[in-house]
C-alpha cells in the first residue's frame, strides 16, 4: 500500500494474517496488501518465525506490511532483520523520525474522534505514504472493530487516506461511497468467531464488494 502503487483502483489491505492458508486466500482474492501484526498485546500477533514464513509465502505485487505500536527501535530492527517487509504501519505515538528511520514506506494511523486530529498528524508526517484512519477508543491503540463517524472524514487532506475500523462485506460499499478512500483496511470484518482466523469466503466477499463499489 506504499506510494509506488499506481492509483488504478481502491487498494485493499487485510490485516492480522496469522496462517499460511489465510495468506494464500488473501492472495487468491486479489488484495493489494497484507498486514503482519508485531504488537505483542494483540490477539493477532505473530512470532518472528511465523512472520518470516508468511512473508516468504507472499509473492507477486502483494505488499507485506509490518504493524507496530510504540515499539522499541530494537524490536523493529529485530523484525526487519528476520522478516522481509515492503512497508510499515505505526499505530502508536511515533514521531516522524521514529517512522522514517527505517527507509521503508510507512502508514501512520489517526484514531478518529480522539485528541489528535488528522491534520496535526498529517503535518507531522508529510513523508507518510498514507494516513490510516481508525476508530478512537480510550486505552486501545487499534483493532477495536468499531466504526467511527464518517462525518469526520477529512476533506482537505493532501496525503492518501485509508479507511479502517469496523469494515465488513456488508458495510464497505456505503462507507466507500461516503468517503472515496485511497484504500480500505479490514481485519475482524473478515474473520469468523476466532480473532486472527480469517474466513476465505468473507475475504472474497469483501474484495468483491469493494470492486463492485468502484
Amino acid at each position: 500500500m506504499a506510494s509506488s502503487l499506481a492509483v488504478l483502483s481502491t487498494k485493499i489491505k487485510i490485516c492480522g494474517i496469522t496462517r499460511e492458508q489465510d495468506a494464500q486466500a488473501a492472495m487468491d482474492a486479489g488484495v493489494d496488501a497484507v498486514g503482519l501484526m508485531f504488537v505483542e498485546s494483540s490477539a493477532r500477533a505473530v512470532s518472528l518465525e511465523k512472520a518470516r514464513d508468511l512473508a516468504e509465502q507472499m509473492t507477486g505485487s502483494l505488499q507485506r506490511v509490518g504493524v507496530f505500536a510504540n515499539s522499541a527501535p530494537q524490536r523493529i530492527e529485530s523484525v526487519l532483520k528476520q522478516v522481509e517487509l515492503d512497508a510499515l504501519q505505526f499505530h502508536g505515538d511515533e514521531d516522524c523520525s521514529a517512522c522514517e528511520r527505517w527507509g521503508l514506506p510507512y502508514l501512520k494511523t489517526v484514531r478518529m474522534g480522539g485528541p489528535r486530529t488528522w491534520d496535526a498528524v498529517e503535518a507531522e508526517h508529510p513523508q507518510a505514504c498514507a494516513l490510516l484512519l481508525d476508530t478512537f477508543k480510550p486505552g486501545v491503540l487499534g483493532g477495536t472493530g468499531e466504526r467511527f463517524d464518517l462525518a469526520l472524514w477529512p476533506r482537505g487532506a493532501t496525503l492518501k487516506l485509508v479507511l479502517s475500523g469496523g469494515l465488513n462485506p456488508d458495510n464497505v460499499v456505503a462507507a466507500m461511497a461516503a468517503t472515496c478512500p485511497y484504500g480500505v483496511d479490514v481485519s475482524g470484518g473478515v474473520e469468523g468467531s476466532a480473532r486472527g482466523i480469517k474466513s476465505k469466503a468473507l475475504m472474497n466477499d469483501f474484495v468483491r464488494a469493494v470492486r463492485q463499489a468502484e
